[in-house]
């Protein structure tokens, strides 16, 4: 009896199982390929460019013509006519001292000058007279010899009252500090009411129109540098500009703290720089043409660069060699894998398909585009399903 019940139950499974509908089936459907729209933007025509070069250099800006005006006699300060930044002619008054002891000085030379003065004229006048009656025979020799010897005391006594006149002048003209040249005062270090001794520091004045780059290289490089070479550098506070110069002159002691070895830049564009600024650069020692990308093209996967070039109106990620790299631009040399003409995406961002066809903006098809600025950030949109 159970063994006929067991039988009973497995026919019930099998015909269960043979009536039971079997699992749908999952219909694979074609999906629309992925297709990416590009604007001219997006694309970069490559080209060949200047690769240079050269030692880096790092240094600052400095004026040539600069002027530490400093006290040259002693006394308060009484007027400080200019602040930092101000513009100064040749011969205007910065700074005043306070004349008082210095006028009395002038006045008691001035008076001690004229005493001398008329002590000189009578001692003249009296070896003269000495001579006349000498050579009548009504005085001796002696007489005489004592007027010349008085004569040319008062002589050397007048000298003196001219010098010390000549200087006390000169002190009372020096309480006045007047700018040396035309330019701008760079720093202001005293105040009305200061105590200036001799020596202490007043005001700086500089002349902008002779702004220079100093800076300094590695001493392994000083033999690939020579004058005249030109030199490419950028300032901090003008972000957005680059300066061109030339070597000047290289100083023949190197640093003895860093070993390093100085050197003078002439400046092309002086106008409205600042002195001080830190500045860095390099000098192109060597230059030639090569095929030169922007580094937003290379797409990097561990030690291999790529670019995502068009062709046909399809991507291709093509393997490239990389060279050097310009240091004015930042562009990178590109030895092998692509050629001049060809296209690349300029910003190559987003899950980008090994050929996944390209939509190209009519513009950039059928005509040359129109001249419109680059964008540095190319949006490319992807169609979906």
């Amino acid at each position: 009896m159970k063994h006929q019940t067991k039988i009973i139950a497995l026919m019930v499974f099998a015909l269960l199982q043979g009536c039971g509908e079997s699992a749908p089936s999952t219909e694979t459907k074609d999906e629309k390929p992925v297709t990416l729209s590009l604007v001219a933007a997006d694309l970069l025509s490559l080209q060949q460019g200047d690769l240079s070069r050269g030692p880096m250099i790092s240094g600052s800006l400095q004026p040539v013509i600069k002027a530490e005006l400093n006290a040259e006699v002693s006394g308060i300060v009484t007027q400080v006519l200019k602040d930092n930044g101000d513009l100064v002619k040749a011969g205007e008054l910065l700074v005043q001292l306070d004349q008082t002891t210095y006028r009395d000085k002038l006045m008691s030379a001035q008076e001690a000058e004229r005493s001398a003065a008329v002590t000189s004229d009578q001692a003249a006048k009296q070896l003269r007279r000495m001579q006349s009656l000498n050579k009548q025979g009504l005085v001796t020799a002696e007489l005489l010899e004592s007027a010349e010897i008085k004569a040319n005391q008062s002589q050397s006594e007048l000298a003196s009252a001219k010098a010390r006149l000549v200087e006390a002048r000169q002190q009372l003209d020096r309480t006045a500090v007047r700018a040396p040249f035309a330019g701008v005062v760079s720093v202001r270090k005293t105040s009305a009411g200061d105590t200036a001794q001799i020596g202490k520091a007043l005001m700086v004045v500089i002349d902008p129109a002779s702004m220079r780059f100093e800076g300094f290289i590695a001493a392994d490089q000083v033999g690939q540098v020579k004058v005249g070479q030109a030199v490419n550098f950028k300032i901090n506070g003008y972000q957005d500009q680059r300066f061109d110069g030339v070597v000047e002159r290289i100083n023949p002691a190197a640093n003895e703290n860093t070993r390093q070895v100085q050197l003078f830049v002439a400046i092309d564009n002086k106008k409205d720089l600042v002195a001080g600024l830190y500045a860095e650069g390099f000098i192109a020692v060597a230059n030639q043409q090569s095929l030169m990308v922007p580094p937003s093209v290379l797409v990097q996967e561990g030690d291999n660069s790529f670019v995502w070039q068009l062709v046909d109106k399809k991507l291709k990620k093509v393997k490239v060699t990389t060279g050097g790299r310009d240091p004015r631009w930042g562009t990178v040399e590109l030895l092998s894998g692509i050629n001049i003409g060809d296209q690349v995406l300029r910003h190559p961002h987003g899950a980008l398909v090994d050929g996944a066809a390209v939509t190209l903006d009519q513009v950039l098809s059928d005509k040359p585009a129109e001249k419109s600025p680059v964008k540095e950030t190319a949006a490319v949109a992807v169609a979906g399903n």
